[in-house]
Formats: structure tokens, sequence, C-alpha cells
């Protein structure tokens, strides 16, 4: 499948690890006109930081538990891991989760990011070393088949997971099953629908001007789950040194009814 074999390509891997633990200057062109706000500090660190509310976790600390569905290569799993004592994190891509497993086991990966052509430069990728990486787990999941009996868990976070999903609705179906009773379910997503990722019939908007995405996921998760935090989130993939592509997310928080 042509979707499955590019998240397995090391061009992809590069772009994500530098997405993921890249600073600003390996991310950006110095002549970029993007506010440091977006690039200071990675996308999904931002997701949790802007996302989570700490004060609505549960105590003890020790027993708080967490699960990400579409990891990528991690580093939103490990900014959860300052929250939560136990962070189980999958992705369907056997390479991201190679490579997250690695940064768990060493802190640090070699990655390469793209210059121009086949030229590229080496840069590191690391987890700050005040988290506790032994917190996290990682395993290769699909997001549609989770195992049975997963859960509930404190916090489940799916970051720009839902538009690229073969059956949006079902996966949101399933989110009440996973958080307990006042946990927090963080999503963002651009809803970049595209047909070669989700069917249009499964899209939960961008057909009819009177059926948005942004009101149909919150008609859908209204009835388990209560919206407390909504934000916008912008992110920037590096292609190479000259071509990037710049989203915004929406974020939302929910609180488990």
């Amino acid at each position: 499948m042509i979707v499955a074999s590019l998240y397995e390509s090391p061009k992809l891997l590069g772009e994500y690890l530098l997405l993921h633990y890249g600073g600003e200057r390996e991310l950006c062109h110095p002549a970029l006109p993007v506010p440091a706000s977006v690039t200071s500090v990675p996308f999904p660190v931002r997701c949790v930081q802007e996302l989570l509310d700490p004060a609505l976790l549960p105590s003890p600390p020790s027993e708080i538990t967490a699960l990400e569905v579409g990891c990528a290569v991690g580093a939103s799993a490990f900014e959860l891991a300052r929250h939560c004592h136990r962070v189980e994190a999958s992705d369907y891509s056997a390479s991201f989760i190679a490579a997250a497993q690695r940064l768990r086991s060493k802190g640090h990966h070699s990655a390469t990011r793209l210059l121009e052509g086949t030229i590229t430069a080496q840069f590191e990728a690391i987890v700050p070393p005040e988290i506790d990486r032994t917190r996290v787990s990682f395993s290769v999941q699909d997001a549609t088949s989770l195992p049975a009996g997963m859960g509930p868990f404190d916090v489940l976070l799916a970051a720009n997971l839902i538009c690229r999903l073969p059956d949006t609705e079902a996966f949101l179906s399933k989110l009440a099953v996973l958080v307990k009773p006042g946990g927090q379910l963080l999503l963002t997503t651009p809803f970049t629908w595209l047909e070669e990722y989700t069917p249009r019939e499964r899209w939960i908007g961008g057909i009819n001007a009177d059926r948005r995405s942004e009101e149909e996921l919150i008609r859908r998760l209204s009835g388990e789950f209560r919206l407390h935090r909504c934000r916008d989130l912008p992110f920037l993939i590096r292609e190479h040194e000259r071509k990037y592509q710049l989203g915004i997310a929406l974020g939302t928080c929910w609180i488990r009814r």
C-alpha cells in the first residue's frame, strides 16, 4: 500500500524526527518568516503543554496513566511522562516506533535532515534529560484496531491522526471507552481530508459548507465529553532547506463525562 509504505521511508522518518526534536536552528531557514512561537518548542510538545490541564489530573500522581495513539517518534509521549506515571504510546509505522524505542533506551538518536537533492546534514534528536523515559512504552499498533481491554486511561492523546484514518467516526466512537470519567481527551487535527487516507464517505466534514469539520467533531464528541479547551496550534514540517509545510491544527481538550 502506497500510503503505508510512505510512513516507513527514511525521508519521512527524518522529517518527523526534526518535527519532534529539532530546534529552531535545525528546522528553519534564517529567511523563513515564521514566529518563534511556532519553532521554539516542537509541535508535539506544544500539543501537551497547551492542551493538557494538570490541575484536573487525579491523585496520587503515581497512578496517572496515559495513552497516545499515533505517537510517531515519541516527543509528545515523553512530554506526557512529565505528568503521567505510565504512558502507553503506539503508531502504525514500525520505523517510527523503532526510532522512539531507541530514544527511550539511549535518550538520543542520530538523524539526517535534507538540504537539497541528495545532500543531507546530521542532527541529534534528544529527549530532555529531566524526563523519566522509563515511564513510556512504545508499540506498533493500528489505531483502527486497538487491543480489546485497553484502559481506561486518565489522558488520551491523538495528535494529527483523525484525518489520516480510514474510518474517522469509528475511531471517535471508541474514545469514551478508553478515557476514565473525569479524564482528558486531547485531540489535534488540521482536517486535511484526502481520499488516499479516508474515503470521502467517511469524512466528518469538508464536503458541504454547512457541515464543517470542527462543528461535526464537537457534535460527535459532546455526548460523552465536555469541551474544556480549544486552541489553534501552528506547526511546521521541513521537507528540505527551502521547502516547508505550514499547517494550523485545531487543538481541543475534552473532559470525559
